[in-house]
């Protein structure tokens, strides 16, 4: 109880080296990030090495995804209960052990489960992550604390393609990995000797119970999610999967209003800054969601860039979301919480409408700002969003919160690469010609590689970057929609002040 009472008191003084503790905090989310893309371009290698299978290079990638969005509720309400330093180190430390255990993977399938021992422990940083910051800066400092947060969220996303490359081939596809294990131990080194102790003071019991179905729940939905979205809502694993996640969430819901310690507090949802601060930041992620997988196929497709180029080619989405987080750190006291989130939201609905622009003769440049505004209002936005939604959560669930600001915006871009993917696909298709032969509906790539050294093969590449482009406007012009629909929920729903609690 002395570490508690102690994260209590910094919290409202604000810890003395609350600075130094977010560059460890930091530190630790830079590995959870990575992970998320940073296996990408280690998929051909990876394939060439066991013989992968494309769905089993997909499982390689989706372990990981699964097992993090499905456990994310549990393992706030188990950093409540247990310790939010406690719950970062274990993971991070879980994390490390699998990284290595998956870079010496002597099969496919040894990979794929390594990949999901990887996911428990990112669930177990990531809530735990914003629970500490909320713990030890005064909430006058949080959006600048935010703004950093995601700032190193947004560059580890956009790096990851870049230094997955560099990783590959420097050692091996075995490098995405190996590079983890030395992050995660100066990370929990750091966490250590810096980072206080702090839980939830009514030391609520985490309800087995609830624990199973909610993460049963999840990793279905998810599951559902992305399998629809790859191979459509026919697919084998959607089919299975929805029914399970509608039963066990459902289970989930009725368990937790008969529970007397629940994993959620379903009141938060009454609040109007939690509620409308979540809708929002979902709508959003709906959009961002598919926009680098849109992008990066119309770089190297269309554009011809290599996977490495492409890498580099999306770094002003980087660049704006540190530009964006630097100045939003401030704005939720210049202009307050819900101004600065419409104001971001709208100007990544107006960089969505550029990246809508370009034709299969580019220009990159128009690609270029289209990012860097989307990633500049994405930024600017997050601060005064992560803010506002954390500050209608008691201090002492700060870890529930957290996995529930986390999962709702998973969910989000889950769905959004699901949705949108599969309305790329059908524009697409509809774009090309009738005469275009069967092997080239499938995707833009296999269009490609067919028209690849053919007869007549310039005139279908033709068709297809044509098509592609045109599929790819309508697709950017439906996530700008979504940014839209965020920035006007925000602006109704949420009060004209909605201040952090202090």
């Amino acid at each position: 109880m002395a570490d508690t009472a102690r994260g209590a008191r910094d919290s409202r003084a604000g810890h003395p080296h609350r600075w130094r503790i977010l560059a460890a905090i930091c530190a630790g989310l830079l590995v959870i990030v990575l992970d998320n893309t940073v296996v990408n371009l280690a998929l051909p290698s990876i394939a060439a090495a066991f013989g992968a299978s494309t769905a089993q290079q997909q499982a390689v990638v989706d372990a990981y995804v699964v097992v993090f969005a499905g456990l994310l509720i549990a393992a706030g309400a188990a950093a409540d209960r247990y310790g939010r330093r406690r719950a970062m180190v274990a993971g991070l430390v879980l994390l490390g052990l699998a990284s290595a255990a998956a870079a010496a993977a002597g099969s496919v399938w040894w990979l794929v489960a390594m990949r999901a021992v990887m996911g428990v422990g990112a669930a177990l940083v990531m809530p735990a992550t914003l629970a500490v910051i909320v713990q030890v800066f005064p909430a006058h400092e949080r959006p600048r604390a935010f703004a950093a947060w995601a700032a190193v969220a947004s560059v580890g996303m956009a790096a990851g393609p870049v230094l997955g490359g560099l990783l590959v081939a420097a050692w091996s596809w075995a490098g995405v990995f190996l590079i983890n294990a030395p992050v995660a131990a100066a990370a929990v080194a750091a966490l250590l000797r810096l980072v206080p102790e702090s839980r939830d003071p009514a030391r609520r019991p985490v309800d087995p119970a609830g624990a199973l179905l909610a993460t049963l729940g999840m990793v279905a939905l998810v599951t559902a999610v992305i399998a629809a979205g790859a191979h459509g809502p026919a697919a084998p694993a959607a089919l299975v999967c929805a029914p399970v996640a509608a039963l066990a969430l459902a289970a989930f819901v009725r368990h937790q209003r008969r529970s007397p310690a629940p994993l959620v507090d379903f009141s938060l949802y009454r609040d109007r800054r939690f509620a409308g601060g979540s809708a929002a930041a979902t709508l959003l992620t709906l959009g961002t969601g598919s926009a680098l997988f849109v992008i990066a196929q119309y770089l190297q497709l269309v554009l011809g860039l290599t996977p490495l180029e492409a890498g580099a080619a999306v770094m002003p989405l980087a660049a704006g979301t540190v530009l964006g987080s630097a100045a939003g750190g401030r704005a939720p006291e210049r202009i307050g919480p819900r101004a600065a989130i419409v104001a971001g939201f709208a100007a990544t609905a107006a960089g969505f409408v550029l990246l809508a622009a370009p034709g299969p003769d580019g220009p990159y440049g128009v690609v270029a700002a289209g990012l860097l505004l989307a990633g500049a209002g994405t930024g600017f936005a997050g601060p005064a969003t992560t803010s506002t939604i954390l500050g209608a959560v008691p201090a002492g669930r700060a870890g529930m919160g957290s996995a529930l600001n986390d999962t709702h915006q998973q969910l989000g871009i889950a769905l959004g690469v699901a949705a949108l993917g599969g309305l790329l696909s059908a524009a697409y298709r509809a774009g090309l010609p009738p005469s275009a032969p069967s092997e080239a509906q499938a995707s833009p790539a296999a269009a490609f590689a067919h028209a690849a050294g053919r007869p007549g093969g310039a005139d279908l590449a033709e068709a297809a970057a044509s098509a592609f482009t045109g599929a790819q406007s309508l697709t950017m012009l439906v996530a700008a929609g979504c940014a839209t629909a965020g920035a006007v929920t925000a602006a109704l729903v949420l009060p004209r002040d909605a201040p952090a609690r202090p």
